[in-house]
């Protein structure tokens, strides 16, 4: 007979969590283990990784959710071995391979190439990708060989590195805006080569200014007591770090948190991160115009309660 499951007690756990996502797990997956571990009643992330990707995943807890949104469109910066002369049915090593050619690439060619893809580029959205057409998901359609029609997508890789690897496989290092998909990437180089190519790895090394070295590794966390997975939280606002700051005294603090606007001698900002003298507080976001400071999106007065009671405990 099976012993009954131990039901974990939930909590309010806020802040963020650098995870370095290993590979296999979906993002959710990923997500909901950090979610069991810490015990946290509320959690979402900042964009999915692949499963056969792994690397930089932002874990948001209770009041960081709110501004998970932000770094969705964060630029973000991928390391990737791509195979040449081998196309996939999926662009990667999980897919069957649908097409084989012969490589003759020089250093030449991999730098007429790198020129080529450095800046704004369009691409089409590969099938197996979580978009969704007339609500179901291009995988699902990619799953029953059939193929849709996908409009191409502006997007910009800011910086771009390729250089040989061992045999027939390149590294590729690149800084892509949101929307980017490096598989993709690497199919477009394979061909732009005239040989086809697909990943055969994948590793994101920074999203939105938090890099591989700051992230702890599940099994990392699992290792560890309750009150050291705790310490691993960066605060809420670690979300808004490239924000204006603007701090209020207690009175427009408590106006601000009930959504009424504020004024003052702030100069226009369209992204703005607002705290509470006193007590120090992160309250939200809002932006600065003729010098109003309109709310955006704001903590619960209950939230930063609990916050400054955890900041608080010894």
């Amino acid at each position: 007979m099976n012993a009954p499951r131990t039901r974990v007690q939930r909590r309010p756990v806020h802040g963020v969590l650098l995870l370095d996502k290993p590979l296999g797990l979906s993002s959710n997956q990923a997500l909901q283990k950090a979610k069991w571990l810490l015990r946290a009643e509320k959690a979402g992330h900042t964009g999915t990784l692949d499963p056969l990707a792994s690397g930089v995943l932002p874990l948001c807890f209770g009041a960081a959710t709110k501004f998970s949104q932000l770094h969705l469109d964060a630029d973000k910066t991928y390391e990737a071995t791509a195979r040449l002369g081998v196309k996939t049915s999926t662009g990667d090593a999980e897919g069957e391979v649908i097409a084989e050619r012969p490589v003759a690439v020089t250093a030449a060619d991999l730098k007429r190439v790198e020129a080529q893809f450095t800046g704004p580029i369009r691409q089409i959205p590969p099938m197996h990708s979580a978009l969704k057409k007339d609500g179901k998901a291009l995988y699902e359609y990619a799953r029953e060989g059939v193929e849709v029609e996908r409009a191409p997508r502006d997007v910009v890789i800011y910086k771009l590195a390729i250089d040989a690897a061992s045999g027939n496989e390149i590294r590729i290092r690149a800084t892509v805006s949101k929307g980017t998909y490096i598989r993709t990437l690497g199919e477009d180089i394979g061909e732009a080569l005239g040989c086809g190519a697909h990943l055969t790895a994948l590793r994101r090394i920074e999203t939105g200014g938090f890099d591989a070295s700051q992230c702890v590794a599940l099994e990392a966390l699992e290792a560890l007591d309750e009150e050291e997975r705790l310490a691993r939280l960066l605060p809420t606002e670690a979300l808004v770090a490239d924000h204006t700051p603007v701090t209020l005294d207690t009175e427009d603090a408590g106006r601000f948190l009930s959504g009424l606007r504020r004024r003052g001698k702030w100069p226009d900002a369209p992204a703005v991160a607002v705290f509470g003298h006193d007590p120090p507080a992160f309250l939200g976001t809002a932006h600065v115009k003729a010098g109003e400071l309109i709310p955006g999106r704001l903590l619960s007065p209950i939230e930063i309660q609990q916050i400054l009671l955890t900041e608080a405990t010894p």
